[in-house]
C-alpha cells in the first residue's frame, strides 16, 4: 500500500516498512493506492499524519472521499470565490477567498470534474 499525503514542504508517500513518523499536511489530495493499483483520493483541508508500525493514521480537518462531495455546492463555492477575488472591493477577505477557491479546486478534483 502507497499513501501520499500533501505535506507542508510538498508531497511525500508512505510505503511499506516506512520509518516512524509524525508530519502536518495541507489542503490537498490524499491518495491511497492498494496492492493491485486501486486508488482512493481524499479532499483534505489539513491536519497530521503518522507513521508507526507499518500503520498510516490521519488525523484531518476534513476528508471527503469521491462519493461525499456535492459538486454543485463546490462548484457554486468556486464562482463565488472567483467572483470575490475579481471584483475589486476593498472590504473583501482575500486570504479567506484564495482558501475557499482553492478548496473548491481540490473537492472538485477529487470529485473527478477538475484535472
Amino acid at each position: 500500500m502507497v499513501v501520499t499525503v500533501p505535506g507542508v514542504d510538498g508531497l511525500f508517500q508512505v510505503l511499506n516498512m516506512h520509518a516512524p513518523m509524525v508530519s502536518m499536511f495541507e489542503a490537498g489530495v490524499i491518495t491511497v493506492q492498494d496492492e493491485k493499483g486501486n486508488k482512493i483520493n481524499f479532499s483534505t483541508r489539513g491536519g497530521v499524519a503518522e507513521v508507526l508500525k507499518n500503520k498510516v493514521t490521519i488525523l484531518a480537518d476534513t476528508a471527503e472521499a469521491k462519493d461525499d462531495i456535492d459538486v454543485e455546492r463546490a462548484q457554486n463555492s468556486m464562482k463565488r470565490a472567483e467572483e470575490r477575488l475579481g471584483s475589486g472591493e476593498k472590504n473583501i477577505d482575500r486570504e479567506r477567498a484564495k482558501f475557499s477557491l482553492q478548496r473548491a479546486r481540490i473537492r472538485l478534483k477529487v470529485a473527478g470534474v477538475l484535472k
